[in-house]
Order: C-alpha cells, then structure tokens, then sequence
C-alpha cells in the first residue's frame, strides 16, 4: 500500500500538470481572440470599402456626386466592437443602411445556419416607404466558412441569400429610385 506522502506528492504533481496545461489552454483561447478580434475590424473595413467602391461608381456616372456616404472616411479606429456600427448611403432621401455589430460569442450559428461573427441589418426606405410604415430590412452576417469568410445577405421572408456586394446594392437602390 502506498505511504500518504507518495500520494500527496503524486496529487500535486497531477495538479500542476493540470495548472500548467490551464495556461496553455488560456493561451490558445486568448490567441483565438485576437485573431477573432483582427478578423472582425478586417470584416468591418471590407465591407465599408463595398459601399465606397459602390458610391464611387455610381458617381463616377453622374455629372456631379449625387450618392453621399456615411461615414466618408472608415479607419481601424472607426470599428466599434463593444457598439453597433453605422454606414449609411444617400442619394436624394432614399437611403441605404447597414447596421452591424459582434456577436455576443466568438462565433454564433443562432440566427444563421452558417458559423459568423458578425451580424446586422441593411435597411432600405425612402419617403414613400416611410408614410406607409415600412422599411424593407434583410440580416447581415459576416460568415466563416470552410472556403472563405464573406459577407452574406438574408431575406427573412423570401429566405433568399447571396453574397454581399456591388449587385446586391444595385438591385436594393433600384428598388429606391
């Protein structure tokens, strides 16, 4: 039969093997966070440089800018990730928006099938829009998948879903003017 010192000595020592691999896990989770963090601010500037590449063109086609976009310029200090973050197009009071903000998790699946990070709304209205109470609003999601991470759009009603770009924003403001 074993003495209580061996015991006690091969407790501790399965306890500090426990400590140690505790810090290589904290480790690893705090290293998943910041490259969830830095994918995020990466996410949140893709997506504003879609609106400006959309603006731009759209304006380049005009003799004089008539699209604005809000904000005009985005940094890596413009994300907000503990807040909702805001772009905004215009042309004339018909309006596009996009909200979006994190998940309260690193990755969510709970209103989106595939894995993401991010989530929001872009809205659509104008005044027309606005005296008959509606605001045409569809879900945003920044997804991780196995291929790409991507902006993807959701239609709650119709369930249609695509990739967030230049022809998405064309086929909502067509809708608007």
């Amino acid at each position: 039969m074993a003495s209580s010192e061996s015991i006690l000595e091969a407790r501790l020592k399965r306890l500090a093997r426990d400590i140690e691999a505790l810090a290589q896990k904290d480790k690893t989770s705090l290293r998943r966070t910041q490259e969830i963090g830095d994918l995020r601010r990466r996410a949140a500037a893709e997506l504003y440089n879609v609106c400006a590449g959309f603006v731009d063109a759209i304006n380049s086609l005009l003799p004089q800018p008539e699209l604005t976009l809000d904000p005009p310029q985005f940094g890596a200090d413009s994300f907000h990730d503990d807040a909702p973050n805001l772009i905004q197009m215009n042309v004339r009071g018909r309006i596009l928006q996009i909200e979006f903000e994190t998940t309260p998790e690193l990755i969510s699946t709970e209103d989106f099938r595939v894995p993401y990070t991010l989530s929001g709304a872009v809205r659509a209205f104008n005044q027309a829009l606005l005296d008959k109470d509606l605001i045409e609003e569809q879900l945003l999601f920044y997804t991780i998948e196995k291929q790409r991470a991507m902006w993807r759009f959701f239609d709650a009603r119709t369930y249609r879903s695509g990739e967030f770009g230049q022809e998405y924003l064309i086929s909502l403001m067509e809708q608007l003017v």
